[in-house]
C-alpha cells in the first residue's frame, strides 16, 4: 500500500490515493459539529424538565425527582458500551448514526409516558433516549481518530463547543415547545418537549448517515496499516484491564467519574430546589448558563490541555469544582449564588472531561483504544446516574446544601489524587 507504519498520522498525507488526512479530518470535524449543534438542543430541552414530568406523576413533595436524569444516565452507560462494539466493528458513522436513530424512539415514547402520566413508559423512553447522549459523547472520540497527538484536545473541545450553540438554547426553547404542544396539539405542558427533540436527532441522524465519509476511525486503522477487518472485539472485562494497565488510564477514568458525578449532582437538583424556593422562572436562564460553562469555553479548554498536559487539566478542573460546590452550598434560598456556581461546574467538569478523556487516548494501545472508550463513558454515565438518582433522596433528607457538600468531598478528593499522582511519580512515568 506504500503507507508509512506509525503511531499518529503525522507522517502521512495521503493513503491508497485516499484524501489527505488533514483534509478527511477536517471535514469530518464540520460533520460532526453540526450533529453536535442538534443532538445538543434535543438532550438540553428535554432532560431539563425531566424531574418536573416526575413530579407531575408522583407528586411535588416525591424524593424521586432526580430518576429521571438517573434513567438517562444510565442508559447512556449501557448503550456507550453498545455504540463502542457496534464502532468497533463497522465504524463511527454506523456508531453514532444508530445511537441518534435510537434517541429519536426513546424520545416519542418519554414523551407518550409524560402525557400519559406513565411512570414505567417515560422511564423506557429516557433509558433509551440515554443513547443520544452516549452517541454525542463517543463524537469526542470520532474526532480524535485522524488528529495528531498534539491536537487532540483542541479537535476534542471543537466538538462540546459545537454543543455550546444548541444546549444553551435547548433550554430556552422548552417554553414555546410546550405551548406549541399545548396550543396545536392539546397535549400536557410537559409532553412537547420530549417529541419536539426527537425532530431535531432526526438532523443528527441524517448528517452523520450521509455525510461521515470515509469512516474517520476506519481510515486512522489504515493509516496505521491495520487490518480494519480483524480488529478484536474485547470483553468488557478485557477493555477494563486495558484501561486500568497505566496509572495514567486510571486517572483518566477516575476524573472523567468524579467530574460527572459532581456534575450531575448538583445540576439534577438545582432546578427543584429553585422550584421549591418559588425561583423556577429563573431556572432556564441558570441551566443555560451551566451549559455555556460545559462547553462554550471548551477551545480554551483544550488548548490548556494540549499545552500544559492532561493531568493539569484534570488538576484544575477539580479545582473548579470544588469552587462550584462550594457556592451552591452557600447559596442557601435564594438564587443568585448559583449563576456562579453553575457556570463553574460546568467549566470545571469540561477541563475533567477533555483532560481525562485525552489522557485515556494517550494510555492504551491503538487495538483497544475504542473498547475502552466505550467501558471509560459507561463507567461514567453508570456513576452519574447513581449520582442522579440519589441526589432526590439526599436533597429531600437533608437539604440542597449537604448534597452540595458532598458533591465538594468528591471534587477535593479528584484534586488530591491528580497533585499526588503527579508530583508522587512525574508527567513522564506516570504511564508505567
Amino acid at each position: 500500500m506504500g503507507v508509512p507504519r506509525s503511531i499518529g498520522c503525522e507522517t502521512l498525507s495521503l493513503v491508497s490515493g485516499a484524501p489527505a488526512v488533514d483534509e478527511v479530518q477536517r471535514r469530518t470535524l464540520r460533520v460532526l459539529v453540526l450533529g453536535q449543534l442538534a443532538a445538543a438542543a434535543a438532550l438540553s430541552s428535554a432532560v431539563t424538565v425531566g424531574a418536573y414530568v416526575v413530579q407531575h406523576i408522583l407528586g411535588q413533595s416525591t424524593p424521586w425527582g432526580g430518576i429521571a436524569t438517573a434513567t438517562v444516565t444510565t442508559g447512556t452507560a449501557f448503550m456507550s458500551q453498545v455504540l463502542a462494539r457496534v464502532m468497533n466493528r463497522r465504524g463511527r458513522r454506523y456508531g453514532l448514526g444508530a445511537g441518534y436513530a435510537m434517541a429519536i424512539v426513546g424520545g416519542l415514547i418519554a414523551g407518550s409516558g409524560a402525557e400519559a402520566k406513565s411512570l414505567p413508559v417515560f422511564i423506557v423512553g429516557l433509558f433509551i433516549y440515554g443513547s443520544g447522549q452516549a452517541s454525542n459523547l463517543m463524537s469526542r472520540y470520532a474526532a480524535t481518530d485522524l488528529a495528531t497527538p498534539h491536537k487532540r484536545g483542541a479537535a476534542m473541545s471543537r466538538i462540546l463547543f459545537a454543543s455550546t450553540f444548541g444546549a444553551v438554547l435547548g433550554p430556552v426553547l422548552v417554553q414555546p415547545a410546550q405551548w406549541a404542544g399545548e396550543e396545536l396539539f392539546g397535549w400536557h405542558k410537559y409532553t412537547g418537549p420530549w417529541v419536539f427533540s426527537a425532530a431535531f436527532f432526526i438532523v443528527s441522524l441524517v448528517n452523520v448517515a450521509v455525510r461521515l465519509k470515509p469512516d474517520p476511525l476506519f481510515l486512522a486503522r489504515e493509516v496505521r496499516g491495520e487490518s480494519v477487518g480483524q480488529v478484536p472485539q474485547l470483553k468488557i472485562r478485557e477493555a477494563y484491564s486495558a484501561a486500568f494497565e497505566t496509572v495514567n488510564g486510571r486517572v483518566a477514568v477516575f476524573a472523567m467519574v468524579v467530574s460527572q458525578m459532581t456534575m450531575v449532582a448538583v445540576m439534577t437538583m438545582t432546578p427543584v430546589h429553585l422550584k421549591f424556593h418559588g425561583h423556577e422562572a429563573v431556572n432556564a436562564y441558570i441551566i443555560s448558563l451551566h451549559i455555556a460553562g460545559m462547553y462554550a469555553f471548551s477551545p480554551w479548554v483544550g488548548r490548556y490541555s494540549d499545552k500544559h498536559g492532561c493531568q493539569a487539566s484534570i488538576r484544575l478542573g477539580g479545582v473548579l469544582l470544588v469552587l462550584a460546590t462550594a457556592f451552591s452550598a452557600l447559596s442557601g434560598d435564594h438564587y443568585l449564588l448559583l449563576f456562579p456556581a453553575l457556570w463553574l461546574l460546568g467549566v470545571g467538569w469540561s477541563f475533567g472531561l477533555i483532560g481525562g478523556s485525552s489522557l485515556l487516548i494517550e494510555s492504551v494501545r491503538d487495538d483497544s483504544r475504542v473498547a475502552v472508550q466505550g467501558v471509560a463513558d459507561m463507567s461514567m454515565s453508570f456513576f452519574g446516574g447513581v449520582a442522579g438518582f440519589s441526589s432526590g433522596f439526599i436533597r429531600k433528607a437533608v437539604g440542597y446544601h449537604v448534597l452540595s457538600m458532598f458533591s465538594l468531598v468528591l471534587a477535593m478528593l479528584m484534586v488530591v489524587v491528580a497533585v499526588w499522582i503527579s508530583s508522587a511519580r512525574g508527567p513522564a512515568r506516570a504511564t508505567v
